[in-house]
Protein backbone atom coordinates (compact mmCIF):
# COMPACT_ATOMS: atom_id res chain seq x y z
CA UNK A 1 0.00 0.00 0.00
CA UNK A 2 0.79 3.52 -0.58
CA UNK A 3 -0.22 5.72 2.32
CA UNK A 4 -0.94 9.32 2.59
CA UNK A 5 -1.14 10.56 5.58
CA UNK A 6 -2.51 13.99 6.26
CA UNK A 7 -0.87 15.85 9.75
CA UNK A 8 1.86 13.17 10.11
CA UNK A 9 4.07 15.61 11.74
CA UNK A 10 1.38 15.81 14.17
CA UNK A 11 1.14 13.73 16.86
CA UNK A 12 -1.25 10.77 15.91
CA UNK A 13 0.16 11.37 12.89
CA UNK A 14 3.88 10.75 13.75
CA UNK A 15 2.62 7.71 15.63
CA UNK A 16 0.39 6.25 12.65
CA UNK A 17 3.60 6.86 10.48
CA UNK A 18 6.09 5.23 12.64
CA UNK A 19 3.87 2.13 13.28
CA UNK A 20 3.52 2.22 9.26
CA UNK A 21 7.15 2.54 8.98
CA UNK A 22 8.68 0.16 10.99
CA UNK A 23 5.44 -2.37 11.57
CA UNK A 24 4.16 -2.73 7.48
CA UNK A 25 6.12 -2.67 4.44
CA UNK A 26 3.99 0.84 3.26
CA UNK A 27 5.07 3.29 1.81
CA UNK A 28 4.11 6.27 3.61
CA UNK A 29 3.72 10.19 2.19
CA UNK A 30 3.76 12.75 5.56
CA UNK A 31 1.50 15.60 3.97
CA UNK A 32 1.91 18.37 6.99
CA UNK A 33 1.95 22.41 6.72
CA UNK A 34 4.01 22.12 9.96
CA UNK A 35 2.40 24.80 12.21
CA UNK A 36 3.44 25.13 15.66
CA UNK A 37 2.02 21.62 16.45
CA UNK A 38 4.06 20.43 13.44
CA UNK A 39 7.26 18.71 14.53
CA UNK A 40 9.19 16.49 12.36
CA UNK A 41 11.74 15.14 15.07
CA UNK A 42 8.94 13.35 16.48
CA UNK A 43 9.59 11.31 13.33
CA UNK A 44 13.66 11.12 13.59
CA UNK A 45 13.62 7.59 14.25
CA UNK A 46 12.41 6.32 10.70
CA UNK A 47 12.88 9.62 8.31
CA UNK A 48 15.57 8.14 6.85
CA UNK A 49 13.27 5.13 5.16
CA UNK A 50 13.02 4.84 1.71
CA UNK A 51 9.62 4.10 2.00
CA UNK A 52 8.92 7.79 3.75
CA UNK A 53 8.30 10.98 2.06
CA UNK A 54 7.65 14.28 3.25
CA UNK A 55 5.57 17.18 1.45
CA UNK A 56 5.42 20.63 3.23
CA UNK A 57 1.63 21.27 1.83
CA UNK A 58 -1.55 23.14 3.33
CA UNK A 59 -4.45 21.13 3.18
CA UNK A 60 -6.36 24.10 2.14
CA UNK A 61 -3.41 24.54 -0.79
CA UNK A 62 -5.87 22.43 -3.85
CA UNK A 63 -3.20 22.55 -6.68
CA UNK A 64 -0.42 21.67 -4.15
CA UNK A 65 -2.61 18.59 -3.02
CA UNK A 66 -3.73 17.69 -6.61
CA UNK A 67 0.10 17.46 -7.38
CA UNK A 68 1.08 15.31 -4.11
CA UNK A 69 -1.80 12.53 -5.83
CA UNK A 70 -0.39 12.77 -8.99
CA UNK A 71 3.76 12.43 -7.69
CA UNK A 72 2.57 9.95 -5.09
CA UNK A 73 -0.28 7.57 -6.19
CA UNK A 74 -1.70 6.85 -3.27
CA UNK A 75 -3.89 3.82 -2.60
CA UNK A 76 -5.35 5.15 0.72
CA UNK A 77 -5.75 8.16 2.75
CA UNK A 78 -5.46 8.50 6.20
CA UNK A 79 -6.54 12.29 7.22
CA UNK A 80 -5.29 13.22 10.70
CA UNK A 81 -4.15 17.21 9.90
CA UNK A 82 -6.54 19.55 12.16
CA UNK A 83 -6.53 21.81 14.56
CA UNK A 84 -7.28 20.10 17.79
CA UNK A 85 -6.45 22.39 20.86
CA UNK A 86 -9.92 23.79 22.95
CA UNK A 87 -8.45 25.95 24.28
CA UNK A 88 -7.26 27.97 20.91
CA UNK A 89 -10.30 27.22 19.60
CA UNK A 90 -12.45 29.34 21.92
CA UNK A 91 -9.63 32.15 22.19
CA UNK A 92 -9.95 32.33 17.71
CA UNK A 93 -11.37 29.53 16.09
CA UNK A 94 -10.86 31.19 12.41
CA UNK A 95 -7.84 28.86 12.19
CA UNK A 96 -10.31 26.14 13.38
CA UNK A 97 -12.63 26.27 10.64
CA UNK A 98 -9.97 26.81 7.49
CA UNK A 99 -7.89 24.01 8.77
CA UNK A 100 -11.38 21.38 10.22
CA UNK A 101 -13.57 22.21 7.19
CA UNK A 102 -12.15 23.75 4.40
CA UNK A 103 -8.98 21.86 4.30
CA UNK A 104 -10.87 18.04 4.84
CA UNK A 105 -13.56 19.92 1.79
CA UNK A 106 -10.36 20.69 -0.54
CA UNK A 107 -8.84 17.05 0.47
CA UNK A 108 -11.85 15.32 -0.04
CA UNK A 109 -12.08 16.65 -3.31
CA UNK A 110 -8.50 16.25 -4.58
CA UNK A 111 -9.15 12.66 -3.18
CA UNK A 112 -12.22 12.42 -5.48
CA UNK A 113 -10.50 14.01 -8.46
CA UNK A 114 -7.12 11.39 -7.87
CA UNK A 115 -10.13 8.52 -7.10
CA UNK A 116 -12.68 9.29 -10.60
CA UNK A 117 -9.29 8.90 -12.73
CA UNK A 118 -8.42 5.48 -11.14
CA UNK A 119 -9.17 1.81 -13.33
CA UNK A 120 -12.09 -0.12 -11.51
CA UNK A 121 -9.92 -2.08 -9.55
CA UNK A 122 -7.50 0.47 -8.09
CA UNK A 123 -11.14 2.73 -7.31
CA UNK A 124 -12.49 -0.40 -5.66
CA UNK A 125 -9.14 -0.91 -3.51
CA UNK A 126 -8.81 2.76 -2.50
CA UNK A 127 -9.87 4.14 1.10
CA UNK A 128 -10.02 7.12 2.17
CA UNK A 129 -9.60 7.12 6.08
CA UNK A 130 -11.36 10.48 8.20
CA UNK A 131 -9.95 10.24 12.00
CA UNK A 132 -11.96 12.37 14.44
CA UNK A 133 -12.91 12.89 17.36
CA UNK A 134 -15.31 11.55 20.23
CA UNK A 135 -15.64 15.29 21.25
CA UNK A 136 -17.99 16.02 18.62
CA UNK A 137 -20.50 14.10 20.56
CA UNK A 138 -20.79 16.63 23.51
CA UNK A 139 -21.70 15.96 26.81
CA UNK A 140 -22.89 12.68 28.25
CA UNK A 141 -25.59 12.48 30.52
CA UNK A 142 -25.17 10.35 33.16
CA UNK A 143 -22.31 7.97 34.57
CA UNK A 144 -23.12 4.91 32.66
CA UNK A 145 -23.67 6.44 29.61
CA UNK A 146 -21.37 5.86 26.77
CA UNK A 147 -20.70 6.95 22.93
CA UNK A 148 -21.44 4.47 20.22
CA UNK A 149 -21.30 4.80 16.32
CA UNK A 150 -25.37 6.22 16.38
CA UNK A 151 -24.61 8.74 19.25
CA UNK A 152 -26.37 12.24 18.30
CA UNK A 153 -23.54 14.99 17.04
CA UNK A 154 -23.72 17.89 19.95
CA UNK A 155 -20.77 19.85 19.87
CA UNK A 156 -19.86 22.11 21.90
CA UNK A 157 -16.59 24.28 21.39
CA UNK A 158 -15.48 25.44 18.31
CA UNK A 159 -13.01 22.65 18.35
CA UNK A 160 -15.28 19.94 18.27
CA UNK A 161 -17.64 22.04 15.79
CA UNK A 162 -15.40 21.90 13.21
CA UNK A 163 -15.01 18.12 13.26
CA UNK A 164 -18.22 17.78 13.58
CA UNK A 165 -18.47 19.04 10.14
CA UNK A 166 -15.48 17.64 8.62
CA UNK A 167 -16.68 14.42 9.80
CA UNK A 168 -20.28 15.13 7.81
CA UNK A 169 -19.05 16.30 4.93
CA UNK A 170 -16.83 12.89 4.86
CA UNK A 171 -19.84 11.01 4.77
CA UNK A 172 -21.51 12.80 2.32
CA UNK A 173 -18.59 12.48 -0.07
CA UNK A 174 -19.27 9.26 0.39
CA UNK A 175 -22.66 9.07 -0.47
CA UNK A 176 -23.28 11.44 -2.86
CA UNK A 177 -19.84 10.81 -4.95
CA UNK A 178 -19.18 6.86 -4.05
CA UNK A 179 -15.57 7.66 -2.50
CA UNK A 180 -14.53 5.13 0.18
CA UNK A 181 -14.48 7.08 3.17
CA UNK A 182 -14.04 5.12 6.31
CA UNK A 183 -14.74 7.25 10.04
CA UNK A 184 -13.21 6.77 12.95
CA UNK A 185 -13.83 9.04 16.17
CA UNK A 186 -11.37 8.37 19.14
CA UNK A 187 -11.04 9.02 22.93
CA UNK A 188 -8.45 11.53 24.16
CA UNK A 189 -4.42 10.91 23.39
CA UNK A 190 -2.22 10.51 25.51
CA UNK A 191 1.40 9.21 25.32
CA UNK A 192 4.96 10.13 23.43
CA UNK A 193 5.63 13.04 21.62
CA UNK A 194 2.36 14.84 22.76
CA UNK A 195 3.13 18.43 22.84
CA UNK A 196 2.97 19.95 25.97
CA UNK A 197 0.38 21.99 25.70
CA UNK A 198 -2.01 19.66 26.32
CA UNK A 199 -3.12 18.20 29.85
CA UNK A 200 -0.40 15.15 30.74
CA UNK A 201 2.66 16.37 29.26
CA UNK A 202 1.68 20.20 30.43
CA UNK A 203 1.49 18.95 33.56
CA UNK A 204 4.69 16.67 33.85
CA UNK A 205 6.89 19.20 32.81
CA UNK A 206 5.57 22.03 34.85
CA UNK A 207 6.30 19.89 37.48
CA UNK A 208 9.77 18.96 36.67
CA UNK A 209 9.48 23.02 36.67
CA UNK A 210 8.51 23.41 40.03
CA UNK A 211 5.67 25.44 38.08
CA UNK A 212 1.93 25.18 38.91
CA UNK A 213 -0.34 22.34 38.00
CA UNK A 214 -3.42 23.91 36.42
CA UNK A 215 -6.67 22.06 36.64
CA UNK A 216 -9.49 23.35 35.55
CA UNK A 217 -13.05 24.06 37.89
CA UNK A 218 -12.92 21.28 40.57
CA UNK A 219 -11.38 18.85 38.09
CA UNK A 220 -13.79 16.40 38.57
CA UNK A 221 -14.56 16.01 33.99
CA UNK A 222 -14.23 12.51 32.82
CA UNK A 223 -12.28 11.31 29.93
CA UNK A 224 -11.60 7.96 28.60
CA UNK A 225 -7.71 7.43 28.13
CA UNK A 226 -6.44 6.19 24.59
CA UNK A 227 -2.20 5.24 24.69
CA UNK A 228 -1.26 6.81 21.23
CA UNK A 229 -0.03 3.86 19.85
CA UNK A 230 -2.69 1.84 20.73
CA UNK A 231 -4.77 4.28 19.07
CA UNK A 232 -2.51 4.02 15.69
CA UNK A 233 -3.00 0.33 15.66
CA UNK A 234 -6.47 0.63 16.00
CA UNK A 235 -6.52 2.94 12.76
CA UNK A 236 -4.47 0.83 11.16
CA UNK A 237 -6.76 -2.03 11.32
CA UNK A 238 -9.71 -0.30 10.54
CA UNK A 239 -8.00 1.22 7.40
CA UNK A 240 -6.99 -2.86 6.24
CA UNK A 241 -10.33 -4.15 7.26
CA UNK A 242 -13.14 -1.80 7.95
CA UNK A 243 -16.32 -1.85 5.86
CA UNK A 244 -16.24 1.05 3.79
CA UNK A 245 -19.12 3.68 4.82
CA UNK A 246 -19.36 2.55 8.36
CA UNK A 247 -18.18 4.72 11.61
CA UNK A 248 -16.10 2.99 13.95
CA UNK A 249 -15.09 4.67 17.96
CA UNK A 250 -11.87 3.83 19.60
CA UNK A 251 -11.97 4.26 23.26
CA UNK A 252 -9.02 2.95 26.14
CA UNK A 253 -12.01 1.76 28.26
CA UNK A 254 -9.92 4.19 30.90
CA UNK A 255 -12.50 6.37 32.41
CA UNK A 256 -9.97 8.98 34.67
CA UNK A 257 -11.73 12.41 36.37
CA UNK A 258 -9.18 15.28 35.16
CA UNK A 259 -8.06 15.75 39.07
CA UNK A 260 -7.44 11.85 39.22
CA UNK A 261 -5.07 12.13 36.07
CA UNK A 262 -3.17 14.87 37.23
CA UNK A 263 -2.64 13.17 41.04
CA UNK A 264 -1.33 9.84 39.35
CA UNK A 265 1.16 11.76 37.51
CA UNK A 266 2.21 13.61 40.73
CA UNK A 267 2.83 10.08 42.32
CA UNK A 268 4.44 8.61 39.32
CA UNK A 269 6.89 11.78 39.62
CA UNK A 270 7.69 11.16 43.00
CA UNK A 271 9.00 7.64 42.42
CA UNK A 272 11.01 8.27 39.36
CA UNK A 273 12.22 10.98 39.93
CA UNK A 274 11.83 12.12 43.64
CA UNK A 275 14.79 14.66 43.42
CA UNK A 276 12.56 17.92 43.24
CA UNK A 277 12.79 21.84 42.15
CA UNK A 278 14.10 23.65 44.86
CA UNK A 279 11.74 24.90 46.86
CA UNK A 280 9.16 22.13 46.29
CA UNK A 281 8.33 19.41 48.64
CA UNK A 282 5.71 16.94 46.84
CA UNK A 283 4.72 17.41 43.31
CA UNK A 284 1.29 17.38 44.58
CA UNK A 285 1.44 20.72 46.59
CA UNK A 286 1.85 22.67 42.85
CA UNK A 287 -1.66 21.30 42.12
CA UNK A 288 -4.02 24.62 41.25
CA UNK A 289 -7.47 24.63 40.70
CA UNK A 290 -8.15 27.61 37.94
CA UNK A 291 -11.73 28.88 36.28
CA UNK A 292 -13.49 26.63 34.38
CA UNK A 293 -12.66 27.08 31.05
CA UNK A 294 -16.23 28.24 28.64
CA UNK A 295 -18.42 24.81 27.33
CA UNK A 296 -16.30 22.71 29.22
CA UNK A 297 -17.91 19.13 28.71
CA UNK A 298 -18.15 16.62 32.11
CA UNK A 299 -18.02 13.45 30.86
CA UNK A 300 -16.70 11.44 27.75
CA UNK A 301 -16.80 7.81 26.99
CA UNK A 302 -16.05 5.93 24.06
CA UNK A 303 -18.31 2.23 23.38
CA UNK A 304 -15.54 0.69 21.64
CA UNK A 305 -17.14 -2.95 21.37
CA UNK A 306 -17.94 -2.44 17.81
CA UNK A 307 -14.49 -2.01 16.50
CA UNK A 308 -13.70 -4.62 19.31
CA UNK A 309 -16.23 -7.55 18.08
CA UNK A 310 -16.20 -6.76 14.04
CA UNK A 311 -12.25 -6.33 13.72
CA UNK A 312 -10.53 -7.60 17.09
CA UNK A 313 -9.23 -4.63 18.21
CA UNK A 314 -8.27 -3.99 21.90
CA UNK A 315 -6.29 -1.65 23.47
CA UNK A 316 -2.85 -3.36 24.66
CA UNK A 317 -2.44 -0.74 27.46
CA UNK A 318 -4.62 0.02 30.76
CA UNK A 319 -4.21 3.62 32.01
CA UNK A 320 -1.89 2.61 34.40
CA UNK A 321 1.00 1.30 32.41
CA UNK A 322 0.31 3.98 29.86
CA UNK A 323 0.91 6.96 32.11
CA UNK A 324 3.81 5.39 33.47
CA UNK A 325 5.58 4.89 30.13
CA UNK A 326 4.47 8.31 29.06
CA UNK A 327 6.14 9.88 32.24
CA UNK A 328 9.14 7.93 31.82
CA UNK A 329 9.94 9.16 27.95
CA UNK A 330 9.68 12.54 28.71
CA UNK A 331 11.80 12.17 31.69
CA UNK A 332 14.38 9.94 29.40
CA UNK A 333 13.74 12.53 26.16
CA UNK A 334 14.29 16.13 27.71
CA UNK A 335 15.59 17.43 24.23
CA UNK A 336 12.85 16.14 22.18
CA UNK A 337 10.61 18.71 24.75
CA UNK A 338 13.10 21.39 25.37
CA UNK A 339 13.42 22.35 21.82
CA UNK A 340 9.84 22.77 21.89
CA UNK A 341 9.39 24.79 24.54
CA UNK A 342 12.23 27.29 23.65
CA UNK A 343 11.41 26.83 19.95
CA UNK A 344 14.37 25.78 18.40
CA UNK A 345 12.37 22.40 16.69
CA UNK A 346 10.65 25.10 14.86
CA UNK A 347 14.09 27.62 13.43
CA UNK A 348 15.27 24.45 12.66
CA UNK A 349 13.24 22.08 10.54
CA UNK A 350 14.05 21.57 7.21
CA UNK A 351 10.74 22.24 5.16
CA UNK A 352 11.22 20.66 2.00
CA UNK A 353 9.86 17.20 0.47
CA UNK A 354 12.14 14.17 0.74
CA UNK A 355 11.75 12.36 -2.41
CA UNK A 356 13.57 8.79 -2.66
Amino acid sequence: MRILVTGGAGFIGSAVIRELLTQTSCVVANVDKLTYAGNLESLASVSDSPCYHFYQVDICDATALDTVFAEFNPTAVMHLAAESHVDRSIDGPADFIQTNIVGTYTLLEAARGYWSALDESAQAAFRFHHISTDEVYGDLEGADALFNETTSYSPSSPYSASKASADHLARAWHRTYGLPILVTNCSNNYGPYHFPEKLIPHVILNALSGKPLPVYGDGSQVRDWLYVEDHARALIEVLNRGVVGETYNIGGHNEQQNIEVVKTICELLEELTPGKPEGVDAYGDLITFVADRPGHDRRYAIDASKIQRELGWVPAETFESGLRKTVQWYLDHPGWWQRILSGAYRLDRVGRAKLQ
